[in-house]
């Protein structure tokens, strides 16, 4: 479900249908289930029942102490951001920009060792919620999100963006079901510079040859150090 081409937009925040395609299904695609891709839309969007769009939290987002919303760095980025790095897990790997196919479903990286940005939202360190989006495994192992539930509040994330090192900070992470995945808490706007990684988690579906659950980190615009 990989497509030929990526598209890519200059909007503050990423459309509608890209939100419900990337939200539902991250980790799908037939045949392997570690794929990032689905046409599908999601039960649990903004105009299902509130049961249904409750997810499973691991823990809870928290502004805790600092920039509350995100805060600006020293001098405005520009760019595309390039790189990511999580010292904790040690993560440390290229940028690669994600699409949208012609049904409207995420394009996920072809390489299962790389992390890739959706070029059509906002760009780490621009206000909104900027999407990375990884693999979580591949039939020859982990793949570079594999230790993303790992994380915890407080951990620095960090995406390089303009010739500088953008820092952010873990507030919390959840993991939800595919078909009640938070669309509005994800994807809803935020006053500052904020990021969502994402990847797949929960038990592994061998007959759908997918996993059930998707997990979300979130993270907050730190100061420059």
């Amino acid at each position: 479900m990989i497509g030929p081409a990526i598209r890519r937009h200059r909007r503050p925040r990423p459309p509608v249908t890209a939100l419900v395609a990337f939200g539902v299904a991250l980790c799908l695609v037939a045949g392997t289930g570690v794929g990032l891709a689905s046409t599908e839309p999601p039960p649990g969007g903004p105009d299902a029942p509130a049961a249904a769009r409750a997810p499973a939290t691991v823990s809870r987002p928290s502004a805790g102490p600092g920039c509350v919303g995100g805060c600006p760095a020293a001098r405005p980025p520009r760019g595309e951001p390039t790189r990511v790095r999580v010292p904790r897990i040690g993560l440390d790997s290229p940028l690669t920009v994600l699409g949208l196919d012609r049904a409207g479903a995420l394009v996920p990286p072809t390489d299962f060792d790389l992390a890739g940005w959706y070029g059509g939202g906002p760009a780490p360190g621009d206000p909104g919620p900027a999407v990375l989006a990884g693999h979580l495994d591949s039939r020859h192992g982990p793949a570079v999100f594999a230790r993303l539930g790992e994380l915890r509040p407080g951990d620095t994330v960090e995406v390089r963006r303009g010739g500088q090192w953008l820092p952010f900070r873990v507030t919390g992470a959840l993991r939800t079901r595919k078909d009640r995945f938070p669309t509005a808490a994800v994807y809803g706007p935020t006053p500052g510079a904020e990021l969502r990684l994402i990847t797949c988690g929960g038990d592994f579906d061998r007959r759908r040859r997918h996993y059930v659950d998707n997990v979300v980190v979130f993270a907050v615009a730190d100061p420059p150090r």
